[in-house]
This record gives structure tokens, sequence and C-alpha cells, in this order.
């Protein structure tokens, strides 16, 4: 199943990068892309390893500076915030990590609510609860609500990742190799659930990613990065239906069905 693009506000760009180069000495990482990723959209970033994808995203939260280019994140230019600014923004950018990055000593519960208490001081017990239980229901696991995370299977774990991230209500959200390490009928659930919190929360999403199944059932757009630019933009059949022979040869090294 692939995703619908019934909500994308073509009107609103929740990020704009223009121009953007990175390099770290002479290794020449990002040379001069442009990407444009609507209100709504799940655009998928799709590339080998090594090839800047996380460069790219490290730049969109502001961990890292472009070299040259303009990164504008919800009309924010981002390398001109300063700390508070960049702390404010970041509020409304989701990241959800390929490890899952969950605290191995607090419970699900308590990784659910520790966004919650260290950015709204205000907040009662019982909205506590509540957004909590909101966000478990959405990924399907309300049931695991005191398990540890050592308790917690791969795919769950990634499930609590995104809930813990979806808790703060981002506009954006980052996905970091979603699917790395998963079985595929786990990966095919992943995949569903970034369609659902889309559909849900109307997120405007990237997602990095070097798996082809997944770019598939959850991209509205795919761009192609190789050798630090973006080769091809389009749907997932209009970037594999290009003969450049990178292009060709990434997806028969990636075959899938």
């Amino acid at each position: 199943m692939e995703n619908n693009a019934h909500k994308i506000d073509y009107n609103e760009k929740a990020i704009s990068i223009k121009g953007l180069y990175k390099s770290f000495g002479e290794l020449h990482v990002l040379k001069g892309i442009d990407l444009e990723v609507h209100k709504g959209e799940n655009v998928v970033v799709l590339g080998k390893s090594g090839t800047g994808k996380s460069v790219l995203i490290k730049i969109l939260v502001g961990l890292l500076k472009p070299d040259a280019g303009v990164v504008q994140v919800l009309g924010k230019e981002v390398d001109k915030l300063n700390q508070k600014e960049l702390d404010a923004l970041r509020l409304h950018i989701g990241f959800a990590f390929q490890s899952s990055a969950l605290y191995d000593s607090m419970d699900v519960r308590q990784n659910l609510e520790f966004p919650l208490l260290m950015n709204f001081k205000n907040l009662s017990k019982a909205e506590v609860k509540d957004s909590v239980e909101e966000v478990l229901d959405a990924v399907g696991l309300i049931d695991k609500l005191n398990q540890m995370p050592s308790d917690l299977s791969g795919g769950q774990r990634k499930r609590i990742g995104i809930a813990r991230t979806l808790i703060l209500k981002p506009k954006i959200m980052l996905y970091d190799e979603p699917t790395s390490g998963l079985d595929p009928i786990t990966s095919f659930e992943i995949n569903e659930l970034i369609n659902e919190v889309q559909e849900k929360y109307n997120t405007s999403s990237i997602i990095i990613t070097h798996d082809l199944t997944c770019a598939k059932e959850t991209c509205d757009r795919v761009a192609m990065l190789l050798d630090g630019t973006f080769v091809k933009t389009g749907t997932f059949e209009e970037v594999f239906e290009d003969q450049d022979e990178r292009i060709q040869s990434f997806y028969n090294y990636n075959f899938i069905k």
C-alpha cells in the first residue's frame, strides 16, 4: 500500500533547503542540494550509507551548521537562531532515532513522561497520564505501560520511541532508518505506523532510509541522494523509472518484489 497524499498542503512549506553545502575538511558530503517538504508530506531521502543523509538531519535540527545555503524549518532559518530560539523550534520537531534511544532504567510510562516533564512544568498528573495513554494507544502498545525496555522486542522499542516523540505533538517528524535491524513483518508494521502518524497528526516527515520497501510504502515523494546531490526527486515510480545507471544500480542492489 503506497501512501496517500490527500492531506498535503502544497501552499505551505514545512522545510525548505536551497543550495546546501557541507564538507568536513576535504570530504565534500553535501554539494548544493535543494529540497522542499510541504505540510503533511512524507519525503523519503534514499541513499547508500555514508552519502550524507544523517548530516542533512543534523543540519535541520541545528546540530551542524551548513557551509553555504539556506535551511528553513517552519519558516525559521535554522543557522541564524540563537540557542533559546533553536530550543523552541526543536519542540516542534520529533526525532525517531535508529536505536529508539529509550532509557533502560525507566519503564515505558516513565520514558514517555520524561519529555513532557522536562519541557512543560505546569502539567497536571491527569494531563500527563492522558498524554501518555494517547500516544501509547496511537502506536498500539497501551498494554506495555509498565514494561521495561529490556522486556520489549525490537519492533516494540521502535514503537515506544516513536510514541515518546509524538507526545510533544511535533509538526515535523524525522525518522532515521526506521526499519533498520527489523524482520520483514515488523518492518511492515513500522511502515504502517509511519503512515498512521502522518494521517492522525498531520505531520510533515523526512524518512532517512536505504530500505526500498520502507521508501515505497511510506513516501509521497522520494529524493535520491547520490554523490552529495539529489540526482532525482519524484514519486517512487518516477525515481526508479529513471535510467541513470547509479539509480538502477541502487535499485538492483536493494532489490524488492
